[in-house]
């Protein structure tokens, strides 16, 4: 039987599976074959959903609540998200501007095929999200990378922006804190990149998916485009969602904050692709932002562990792994380690690395390929002190030794 080779569509020629859970997948097929390995790569909170919000999903279930909802998002949870956005924001927060999606990274596919096209650019701050490129070119649309400099956490000015903008510039991304470097933008930082878009009519998106996860001890959360004035903030569509916060990664609730004409175009997109979030998953969204001041004393117990872990692995790197710099973080979960004093022939990038490392350590990072700088691996600090531990003292032993025991 003769079986034709399919061509797929040009859609996604250039389409790579994601890098994080990639390795990921790696790490847990060889735990399954019986390896003790230690999986540093994985980007979600290691604490359980708060009892109080995963009864509520369980008390809407009990009420039927597992039916369609509207595409959007139920009335009341858009307007739970409004109330929680306002305790940022300076200026009234419109629900109707709230499309709440199956995770952010939906919301972030929402606004790239709402906002991009053919012959667009879009700016992407280096290093990025992993799934950012991906989006972008599944919009039909180009990335277009820039990075800051590395003496100042990569964080990237106005005069960066200048050196790549062109007049088919349509889009830019910021991550703060970001994913994979921790670094923060200041709000100072945030509105000289907020109106050199507005100036030049370029859509800002702001992916504040780690805006509580900050170690600052200045504020409760990291700084936010939604405390600019709104006439600062030109074409803003902001991204967030339950996940990273409030441990809730498995239940897919991300939302994006828009003028509610950009919103609707959203909807209209989400309309034909997944309708609405799960119902069940709502309801537990809607006692998280229904009740911003007990959800945030959540992120605030976490919040201390991971300073504490923050603490211990920079101390553990600066002991044990002294040749290997590192970008400290001020938020989210991830250091960023440069690596490439570790390349040798046959060894010749943060792939290689990392699988390396993998295989004779038992400890999975993320390349730093994955992230737009081959110097550089991932690692999460989403884990326990105790594995902490463990896993820098085996890559130690590793790179001292040439051997590791595992």
């Amino acid at each position: 039987m003769n079986i034709r080779h399919m061509e797929f569509s040009s859609n996604i020629a250039s389409l790579q599976p994601s890098a994080t859970i990639a390795v990921s997948t790696l790490a847990k097929q060889l735990r399954a074959e019986g390896r003790d390995i230690i999986d540093l790569s994985a980007g979600e909170p290691d604490f359980d959903t708060p009892s109080w919000i995963a009864a509520a999903a369980i008390a809407g279930i009990e009420s039927g609540q597992t039916k369609y909802t509207p595409v959007a998002g139920i009335p009341e949870l858009r307007k739970a998200v409004a109330g929680y956005l306002s305790t940022v924001s300076k200026d009234e927060i419109d629900w109707e501007g709230v499309v709440v999606s199956s995770g952010a990274k939906h919301s972030l596919f929402n606004t790239a095929f709402a906002c991009f096209g053919p012959g667009d650019e879009v700016l992407v701050t280096t290093p990025y999200w992993v799934s950012y490129p991906e989006i972008i070119s599944l919009s039909r649309a180009d990335s277009v990378f820039v990075s800051g400099n590395e003496t100042n956490n990569f964080l990237v000015t106005p005069e960066d922006l200048d050196t790549v903008y062109t007049d088919r510039t349509k889009g830019l991304i910021l991550c703060s804190p970001c994913n994979p470097t921790g670094a923060v933008y200041t709000l100072d930082q945030l509105e000289a990149l907020a109106c050199w878009a507005k100036e030049r009519n370029v859509v800002l998106i702001a992916d504040e998916i780690y805006r509580e996860i900050y170690f600052g001890s200045d504020r409760l959360y990291a700084p936010s485009v939604l405390e600019l004035p709104k006439e600062k903030r030109g074409n803003c569509v902001l991204i967030d969602g339950a996940s990273k916060s409030f441990a809730m990664t498995g239940w897919r609730i991300g939302f994006s904050y828009s003028d509610p004409e950009i919103a609707k175009k959203f909807a209209s997109i989400q309309s034909h692709s997944t309708s609405n979030p799960a119902s069940p998953s709502q309801m537990a969204a809607l006692a998280a932002f229904g009740d911003p001041k007990r959800a945030r004393e959540e992120v605030r117990i976490m919040n201390k562990a991971f300073v504490r872990r923050k603490n211990l692995v920079a101390d553990l790197l600066r002991e044990r792994l002294p040749h290997l710099s590192f970008v400290e973080p001020e938020g989210a979960f991830y250091f960023f380690i440069k690596i490439d004093s570790l390349f040798r022939e046959g060894r010749a990038g943060s792939v290689d690395v990392c699988s390396w490392i993998l295989q004779e350590a038992g400890v999975a990072m993320v390349p730093g390929s994955a992230f737009g700088d081959d110097r550089f691996a991932r690692i999460s600090f989403a884990t326990s002190d105790d594995l902490l531990v463990q896993a820098v003292g085996r890559i130690a032993s590793l790179l001292d030794n040439g051997s590791a025991i595992v």
